[in-house]
């Protein structure tokens, strides 16, 4: 966990496809009974603090506002972690994924191999693209791609971010394609006047510009981002260059009761990508690119428009909707080993949906007897157009086709659910999601068509309680269904039987303590089961996929975050975690009880501030994680470990103008992201670098 730093205010405002749902399980209501009575056991009739919730605020936090409008996401009696822009504006990255290693319990796949450079994933999924199982939003707009990567990650600054909403569980009922594990909502800025410029240059020949400016003025609000980025790489072939530009438009009404909002964002980059190196060569010189490599990299293009409505209809209604289209066009060439042929993969992808709720929070003179209540309802669409061709090719030249997949993919969600607090001290969150997909898939290279998978109406009940035993402490625990469904290809009928929905069936327990105004805390276990999982093939042209089996993760976190003194803090984030194939594909018995591939036992981040000087911050701070089985099989031995140490320090030469330098991985360890083919596939990481930013308010 991070420090809290600066001003912090808030105001109200598979199983295999094909088999059967699985059925509510006892065990789990069992240990949250458990939990809940042992909260009940301490001393009643406390009053719960306000904004008593399992959520935990990271560094600086600014949300104002009415209680109008939908539901927050602090309503999600779940593992909810908020990290603020405090945490997240100096810090020096490459692509905003990198961001999360602020945020507890994520864990981050490093491939840096070009625009395809790393994942975020948690819950004991990894990040390997198989099962992408986080849903992303942008300011709330829907941004994954078909298969659920996150490539629109990649258009935002880390300057313009105001804050990052990070859910883990399956019982948020807002969202369904792709909240397998739980979900991220990354929010910028929106009014004020303030501007912001960073430049920054540092290791690798690495030079960022950002810049971000408000205006508002009466009814209106304007808000612009402009970044540029490149660098050379510490690896051999691997230089970079990105451009970002963003805006947002916002106007309210003279009595406050309705603002509309345009937003726009676009982002290019073009990247060379350095390839994989054998074990051997990876430690003996990690900086080199092979020769057969020399031609691989790729161009990508990121759009976003979104349309924003919200309207208070009465003093107990309040409307939210939104349109928008999202645009993913990416162009990748890739070759693997030597004796492997060049492929070219691209995608082009336009995804165009609308989003809407209804908040309902009555005068409590008609609800006799309850302490508050408010409900919330909500539809979602989405329709897609894909087309994701791919080639065998010779340094960028092609020379045969391999696919040409073209399909439509279609989403279609409502959800309800209702905050009910029949005293102070107890809220109840029953919630109820339902979905349904359509589409259909051709690629005319082959002369192949085919409808979507019948997957039926998806239903995922959801349920939530938190009682706040005494001031500072309150436990709570929840309980949900997310579900599977295929992606690309392998979402349409084949050859292959009908298939279903893979359900994700899933708990959590949890304990948050403030026993002190300084201190900060939350211990939490979970579990979560799919009947038959399933995960993309993603080397294969044909875009189907493998039956992992029936699967288990399970795991606790603790976190904990203390202000020390005046100027002071320090945090620690611990996660373990276990990912386990409890009934195997029947042609794969060996894989029983084995571990999942890429998942490490363990994901922790810790660190420490301190104000020297009213001018000078100094702050140190460390990311680690445990190693990891390469298959299925668990054969052979592990890899991916790490332990990485990072410092900072900020001097404020004006109250204008302040200078950071950074060191990243100052230990100067050796780390790496590997994977497994004919052979070990190793990407070295960033051995010590440094960057120093001038950082000018106006």
């Amino acid at each position: 966990m991070q420090p809290l730093i600066g001003k912090h205010r808030t105001a109200c405002r598979k199983h295999a496809p094909g088999a059967a749902a699985p059925q509510a399980r006892l065990p789990a209501f069992a240990r949250m009974a458990g939990l809940i009575g042992l909260a009940c056991a301490l001393p009643a009739g406390a009053q719960t603090e306000p904004g008593a919730d399992p959520a935990l605020n990271l560094g600086t936090v600014e949300i104002s506002g009415k209680r109008i409008g939908p539901l927050s996401t602090r309503s999600v009696l779940s593992s909810v972690d908020i990290v603020g822009a405090g945490l997240l504006a100096g810090q020096q990255v490459k692509s905003a994924w990198e961001l999360f290693a602020r945020a507890p319990g994520v864990m981050l796949t490093p491939f840096r191999q070009g625009n395809e450079s790393g994942k975020l994933s948690f819950r004991g999924f990894n990040g390997e693209g198989e099962v992408n199982a986080v849903k992303l939003l942008i300011d709330g707009i829907p941004a994954n791609d078909n298969a659920g990567g996150m490539p629109l990650i990649g258009a935002l600054l880390p300057l313009e971010i105001e804050r990052i909403e990070v859910v883990r569980g399956t019982n948020d009922p807002r969202y369904g394609l792709h909240n397998i594990a739980g979900n991220v909502n990354i929010v910028t800025r929106g009014g004020g006047n303030e501007g912001d410029a960073r430049l920054s240059y540092g290791s690798f020949d690495t030079r960022q510009f950002q810049l971000i400016k408000g205006i508002e003025d009466g009814n209106w609000s304007q808000n612009y981002a402009f970044g540029y980025q490149s660098s050379g790489g510490y690896r051999d072939h691997s230089r970079s260059d990105g451009l970002t530009v963003a805006a947002k438009w916002r106007y309210r009404s003279d009595d406050g009761r309705w603002r509309l909002g345009l937003s726009a964002r676009h982002a290019e980059a073009t990247a060379q990508e350095p390839g994989y190196l054998t074990a051997a060569d990876a430690r003996s010189n990690p900086t080199a690119s092979y020769r057969y490599a020399q031609s691989d990299g790729g161009k990508r293009q990121l759009s976003q428009l979104s349309l924003h409505l919200d309207s208070e209809l009465g003093a107990q209604l309040s409307l939210s909707a939104s349109a928008y289209l999202n645009a993913i066009k990416d162009q990748r060439w890739l070759r693997f080993s030597p004796t492997a042929s060049q492929q070219e993969r691209a995608y082009d992808e336009k995804h165009a949906g609308v989003l809407g709720s209804l908040s309902y929070r009555p005068q409590l003179a008609a609800l006799s007897g309850l302490k508050s209540f408010s409900l919330e309802g909500g539809v979602a669409a989405e329709r897609q157009r894909d087309h994701s061709p791919r080639y065998n090719s010779v340094d960028q030249q092609r020379v045969s086709s391999t696919r040409d997949h073209h399909f439509t993919f279609n989403t279609l969600g409502a959800y309800a659910q209702a905050v009910i607090k029949p005293v102070e001290s107890l809220k109840i969150v029953p919630g109820l999601r339902v979905d349904k997909i359509a589409g259909d898939f051709s690629d005319p290279s082959k002369g192949l068509s085919y409808p979507i998978q019948d997957y039926g109406l998806i239903r995922q009940p959801k349920f939530s309680i938190l009682y706040a035993a005494l001031p500072g402490a309150s436990v709570y625990a929840n309980w949900g269904r997310s579900f599977q469904v295929g992606s690309g290809a392998a979402a349409f009928q084949s050859t292959r039987t009908a298939l279903r929905p893979s359900i994700n069936e899933g708990w959590e327990s949890g304990l948050k303590l403030t026993p002190a105004h300084w201190l900060d805390s939350r211990l939490s276990v979970w579990q979560q089961r799919a009947s038959g999982e399933v995960k993309r093939r993603l080397n294969d042209p044909s875009g189907d996929f493998d039956n992992v089996g029936a699967t288990r993760r399970r795991g606790a976190d603790v976190q904990l975050d203390a202000r020390v003194g005046k100027r002071g803090s320090i945090w620690l984030a611990w996660s373990w975690q276990q990912a386990t194939i409890v009934r195997p594909d029947p042609g794969a018995p060996a894989t029983a009880g084995k571990e999942i591939d890429h998942v490490p036992r363990h994901v922790a981040l810790a660190g420490a501030a301190f104000q020297a000087t009213p001018a000078l911050k100094l702050s140190l701070w460390g990311n680690a994680q445990g190693d990891y089985f390469l298959t299925s099989n668990n054969t052979g031995p592990k890899f991916g470990g790490f332990v990485l140490l990072n410092a900072s320090a900020s001097h404020q030469l004006t109250p204008a103008l302040t200078l950071d330098l950074q060191l990243k991985n100052l230990a100067d360890r050796y780390y790496e992201y590997v994977w497994i083919n004919d052979q070990t596939r190793h990407s070295p990481g960033d051995r010590r670098s440094a960057y120093v930013s001038a950082n000018l308010k106006f």
